[in-house]
């Protein structure tokens, strides 16, 4: 699946056209003086991607035996492990 390219200007001025293009053809990337900046994802996509970024338990268990102190705790957003 390649996805389509957007200068910033056209993302900007098409946002709706742009929305279509990644609900029907999967994510687009938005470019800001030649360089890729941004990308739209379909939420189910978004949600998918963020599932697999999360550690499971058995994960951060494993983790933690081996004294990687600063792996984050299942199920919490990394700015709740920096307080």
């Amino acid at each position: 699946m390649e996805s389509h390219r957007w200068q910033l200007r056209d993302a900007e001025a098409r946002f709706s056209e742009m929305l279509e293009a990644c609900l029907s053809e999967g994510p687009q990337i938005v470019t800001a003086n030649g360089k890729d900046c941004a990308v739209l994802v379909p939420i189910q996509q978004w949600h998918r991607l963020q599932r697999m970024t999360k550690p499971n338990l058995k994960d951060w268990l494993l983790a933690r035996r081996l004294g990687l102190k600063h792996s984050p705790r299942p199920g919490r957003s990394s700015a709740a492990n920096r307080r």
